[in-house]
Parts: C-alpha cells; sequence; structure tokens
C-alpha cells in the first residue's frame, strides 16, 4: 500500500502530462507529415522529443529555484528582469492563445462528428468550449479526476482505431519519402510534444517533489511518442500524401479524410479525435488559468476566479467561431512560435 500510495502522485502527473502531449497536435501530425513520408517523420518526431524531454525538465530545475505556486511571468521576472517578463508575457499569451484556439475550433467539428447534431459551427464551437469550462474553475483535482476518465476514452478508442486500422494499412504508402518536404511539419510537431506549460501546476499538484516530477516528465512524454509513431504509421500507411496535403489545405485533421476512404475506421476515429482534443483541452486551458492569475497577480478565489476563467475559455472561443477554419493555422502559428 505505501507503493501505491508514493506512485500515485507519479502516476497521476505522469497522465497529466500524456494528457496535455496528447490531444490537438496528434490530428493535425499526419496532415503535417503526410508530405515527407513514414520514415522521414520518424526520424523528426524523434529529434522533437529528445529536445522537448530536456526542455521540461530543464524548466523544472527553473522551477525549483523559485517560491511555491510560481508559474512562468515571476520566473521570467526574477531570471531575465522587467525585459525578459514583458517578452515571456506576450510570447506565452500568443502561445496560450493560438492553441487554445486550435482546440476550441477542432473540438467543436468534433463534437458535430460524434453526436450528428445538426447545428452550426459556432453553436458546436460555443458548446464545447463552455461544458468544460467549470471543470477547470473547480481546479487541478477536478481536472485530474475527470482526466483519469478521458484518458481511458483515449487508451479504448486508440487501440480499437489501431486493430481495425490495421488490416487496412498499404505498405507503398509507407515507402514513400521525400526528406526535403518532411522539415516543413517541425512546428506542429513541436506543438505536438508540448506539455512543458503544465509544470508550474504540477509542482503544486506533486508538492514539488523533483524526483516524482521527473519521473513523470520522462514517463509522461514517453507514452505520447509511442502513440504518435503507431498512429503515424497508420494513418500514412492508409492515407495518400496527395489526400492528406488535400485535407490541409481544407483545414481537416487527419481523421476527416477516412469518412470517404474507410467509413467503419472514421466511425471510431472521431470518437477517439474527440477524447484526444478533450484531454489536452482541459490541462492546458487550466496551465492557462494558473499563468494568468500569476501574471495578474490574482488570488484564484471570487470575482477574479471567474473573470480569469472567461479570459481562458472566451476570447479562444470568439476567435475560433469567426474563424473556424482557422485550426491548422493556429497549430502552425503556436509550434513555430
Amino acid at each position: 500500500m505505501r507503493i501505491i500510495h508514493s506512485m500515485g502522485h507519479v502516476v497521476g502527473g505522469t497522465l497529466l502530462i500524456a494528457g496535455t502531449t496528447i490531444g490537438v497536435g496528434m490530428l493535425a501530425l499526419p496532415v503535417a507529415t503526410g508530405p515527407g513520408g513514414f520514415i522521414p517523420s520518424m526520424v523528426i518526431y524523434l529529434i522533437c522529443w529528445a529536445f522537448m524531454l530536456c526542455t521540461g525538465l530543464l524548466l523544472l530545475e527553473v522551477s525549483l529555484w523559485m517560491p511555491k505556486d510560481t508559474s512562468f511571468i515571476s520566473m521570467a521576472e526574477k531570471i531575465l528582469g522587467p525585459v525578459g517578463r514583458n517578452l515571456f508575457w506576450v510570447v506565452y499569451l500568443f502561445l496560450f492563445v493560438t492553441v487554445m484556439i486550435a482546440h476550441a475550433a477542432g473540438g467543436g467539428a468534433v463534437l458535430l462528428d460524434i453526436t450528428g447534431w445538426n447545428l452550426p459551427n459556432w453553436a458546436a464551437i460555443l458548446i464545447y468550449s463552455s461544458v468544460l469550462a467549470p471543470v477547470v474553475y473547480l481546479g487541478a483535482h477536478s481536472v485530474d479526476r475527470l482526466n483519469l476518465f478521458l484518458i481511458s476514452g483515449v487508451v479504448l478508442s486508440y487501440i480499437a482505431f489501431v486493430a481495425i486500422s490495421f488490416q487496412n494499412v498499404d505498405i507503398k504508402l509507407l515507402s514513400y519519402a521525400h526528406w526535403g518536404k518532411a522539415w516543413f511539419a517541425l512546428p506542429i510537431l513541436f506543438t505536438a510534444f508540448t506539455y512543458q506549460v503544465i509544470i508550474p501546476t504540477l509542482m503544486t499538484y506533486m508538492e514539488r517533489n523533483a524526483k516524482k516530477i521527473r519521473l513523470a516528465i520522462v514517463f509522461g512524454s514517453s507514452i505520447p511518442l509511442v502513440i504518435y509513431l503507431v498512429w503515424e504509421f497508420v494513418i500514412l500507411g492508409i492515407i495518400s500524401p496527395e489526400e492528406l496535403m488535400e485535407a490541409g489545405k481544407q483545414g481537416q485533421n487527419a481523421v476527416g479524410p477516412l469518412k470517404k476512404l474507410i467509413p467503419q475506421v472514421f466511425q471510431i476515429g472521431k470518437y477517439f479525435a474527440f477524447f484526444a482534443l478533450t484531454t489536452s483541452f482541459i490541462p492546458l486551458a487550466l496551465s492557462f488559468f494558473d499563468f494568468l492569475a500569476d501574471g495578474f497577480k490574482w488570488k484564484k478565489t471570487g470575482g477574479h476566479k471567474v473573470i480569469l476563467c472567461m479570459a481562458v475559455f472566451g476570447i479562444p472561443m470568439v476567435i475560433a467561431i469567426i474563424y473556424p477554419h482557422i485550426f491548422l493555422i493556429a497549430l502552425g502559428y503556436a509550434g513555430g512560435i
């Protein structure tokens, strides 16, 4: 029982990191990497994973130098001074907003897929964001509990999707390679391996236990790597580079082209897309919430808490409603920055 209790936070932290990582970026990966082919994509995946693992561990060291409940703005100010703080404000605000926009836009589209509702995009985006906002308002522990359920949905739908899809994989499609085009996927790849935004929140959740947080970072970032590589194998083995490029032009995710090619696989894929998006969206929103609270020096209570929650969900939701096809564009900007 002591071992289970001791490892409880490691498991929870690992799932939070994996859940933050696996999400909207995953749905865009095959569309972004398809023009380069499977083998070049694998190499770039490994490079991005190793780089992002190192940055996560380094950010943990910085967090350990700081007082309890310190987020990115305070870190930047103490290490880089007022100029660094202001620059960090702009860059990270842009990062958070663009990724949240992509989640809101993608989440609304996937919600329509799984429900079959005959609603306009703006209504689906509004419903998707409004339902999740109260979870973040209640704090990290409510997010952790819901995250366990969502991760279970991701795992089950992913296993079902891969098991059914394998028989449709064409090895000839996997042999295609264009190294020159592969590197253009880097911005979205970096987005797909992003989890660092949750580290200050993780410091509070895991009671600043450096050893456990390091384990959570290693395990939590490695799980998505394996999942991504299998996902890439399946999608690039079923959908041709030309079809993936066309999906990219239309702002679709990787599951979209399956609707015409293999409808039964699409039926499972749309549920996986929903769970993957939502698993990433909630921890990301929680990190954005903490970022703003730290930046404004507001206590996360009362009226300030309501305003923060409205800003976290409201601004990205409005932009996603105005520009419903912004999914891939927002991810590209987020990864580039």
